[in-house]
């Protein structure tokens, strides 16, 4: 019986809802491999994880958001990763990894490795893996964290070499535990477009520890523990899972409240999550607080951008400067989301090395309130006319929760009050919001960040490259340099005044403007056990138990 038919009864309302230049990462840590059942449903039967948020694509490729990593995590392999509650680098799928000079990092695989569908999994699969995402350079996908990738050898099919650019690179071997990470295999994907998301399955191209056996876009993926899996973490403890989406957050809580789900993750207001917490049959899991809320301006269409009928940077820069100073964030933390997000002053969030509150110190009244007169000052300067027309997009489909409508009205609110902007507000669903935003389509828009490792470079690299993943043609030469410099540099003290530089610098001209910072969290029922919200940033099913 398929998992899927016999977790049907209880699914209900769920359907249709740092270091030195070598570094040295020995020997394969933890005991992977196999395939236990010994925990999971007493009956047999596989948990129901409950989320809003959405898949892009299944393809590694094609993909840098949290809903689709979430079940790419589960499914594909990594060369190297981290265990849970730990943000060290070590052997996942390698049995070694390691500097073998300043620009080559040299992995060597297991022999006999083999993909679920019985194809060998060689080195070849991944330089296949990297080649083709830097080829597709996809602008919903994380190439642009492969930068300092010059080109991958195989010498032999257990040896994987990895040239750089630059040398002493010290988040690469973080980069490969994130998004363009992902080992595919090469018989099954495209070389050179995305591979859809019905021929993945159809192929059994897994080799992490889950495959997917069936799968239904958006409403529901179901998992079944993979016996060729062999890496850092445990064989799953499970029988299997179920990821079911809902439409809402008001129907994942209820589902999770009645027991059609054992397990609510992404996204709940801030009201219905203080209701949770109060009832004694549930369970909530606070994660790490790495998740930021914030503004991007595209470049070119955004008033007075460098496409615009009126284009000019010094007026477009005194557009972004302007909202800075009028935005509340205070009264959006506390009014919207009762307080369970932070003011966010800066683009690196507060408990990360380095972390500045640049912001507060360059616009508002200076203490992280608003000041208007400031606003308008900035804008007269500059030769703008008030009120200034921005049109301002945000997600309708709860991606980022369920309170972004209300977040948004009180930003437009907030920019309109003194008169200075008139603000044509709109929403959008996910999967088409994710195509809108690279095609410069909106001028201005709501987007969220989980890193993808604990490291500052996570919210500077993917942003403010020429090259990024905003593809809101924001480019600096002098960002650029020193975005580029912290990567390879070893001092600790020196790497970081470098990242409170660039945080200063990117605060002069405001490409984003960042709003908030929290963290996640994730609801499960009576009896459910193994519920992890890492400090990588990551949900892995593989240790939930009922």
């Amino acid at each position: 019986m398929s998992l899927h038919h016999s977790a049907r009864g209880r699914l209900g309302l769920a359907i249709g809802a740092f270091g030195a230049s070598a570094i040295l990462l020995a020997g394969c840590a933890g005991g992977g491999g196999g395939n236990s059942t010994d925990g999971g449903d007493a009956s047999g039967e596989p948990l129901i994880v409950g989320t809003t948020d959405k898949v892009v694509t299944l393809d590694p490729a094609g993909s840098y958001d949290n809903g689709s990593l979430t079940v790419q995590t589960q499914v594909f392999p990594y060369l190297v990763n981290t265990d849970y509650n730990s943000t060290e680098v070590v052997p996942d799928l390698a049995e070694s990894a390691e500097f073998t000079s300043p620009t080559e990092y040299t992995v060597t695989l297991p022999a006999g490795l083999k993909w679920a569908n019985g194809n060998d999994l060689t080195s070849s699969d991944v330089k296949f893996s990297f080649d083709r995402n830097i080829a597709i350079a996809d602008p919903n996908g994380a190439s642009s964290l492969l930068y300092n990738l010059e080109s991958v050898d195989t010498p032999d099919d257990t040896t994987v070499v990895f040239n750089l650019k630059q040398g002493n690179d010290q988040i690469f071997p973080y980069i490969l535990t994130s998004f363009p990470g992902a080992i595919v295999d090469e018989e099954s994907f495209s070389p050179d477009a995305l591979t859809p998301d019905s021929d993945i399955v159809a192929a059994n191209a897994f080799g992490g520890p889950y495959t997917i056996t069936e799968y239904d876009f958006n409403k529901t993926v179901e998992f079944t523990p993979n016996a060729d899996y062999k890496g850092v973490l445990a064989a799953p403890e499970n029988s299997g899972v179920i990821l079911s989406y809902f439409a809402d957050s008001t129907n994942l809580k209820l589902a999770i409240q009645e027991g059609d789900i054992d397990v609510a993750y992404r996204t709940m207001s801030a009201t219905d999550v203080a209701d949770l917490r109060t009832d004694d049959n549930l369970t909530v899991t606070d994660g790490p607080g790495g998740s930021i809320r914030y503004i991007v301006f595209n470049f070119d269409t955004q008033p007075y951008g460098a496409k615009t009928d009126d284009a000019d940077a010094a007026k477009a820069l005194a557009v972004r400067q302007a909202v800075a100073d009028l935005v509340d964030r205070q009264a959006i933390a506390t009014q919207v989301y009762k307080d369970t997000y932070q003011p966010l002053y800066s683009f690196v969030p507060e408990g990360f090395t380095g972390a500045t509150t640049v912001l507060k110190d360059l616009y508002g009244d200076g203490d992280g309130g608003p000041d208007a007169d400031k606003a308008k000052a900035t804008l007269e300067a500059a030769g703008v006319t008030t009120p200034v027309a921005l049109s301002l997009q945000y997600n309708s489909d709860d991606h980022y929760g369920p309170s972004s409508g209300d977040e948004y009205a009180m930003i437009k609110d907030q920019l309109e009050k003194d008169g200075l902007f008139t603000v044509d507000l709109k929403s959008t669903e996910w999967v088409q919001y994710s195509e809108d935003r690279t095609a410069d389509v909106y001028p201005a828009y709501q987007l969220g960040w989980y890193p993808d490792y604990s490291d500052a470079d996570s919210y500077l690299t993917p942003f403010f490259l020429t090259e990024n993943f905003l593809g809101n043609h924001f480019s600096d030469a002098q960002t650029e340099e020193m975005i580029l410099k912290q990567a390879v540099t070893t001092d600790v003290a020196e790497r970081t005044q470098l990242i409170e530089d660039i945080q200063a610098r990117v605060g002069e001209l405001l490409s984003t403007v960042p709003l908030l910072q929290g963290s996640e969290l994730a609801v499960s029922g009576p009896g459910v056990d193994g519920v992890v919200l890492d400090a990588s940033f990551k949900f892995r099913f593989a240790p939930l138990t009922k």
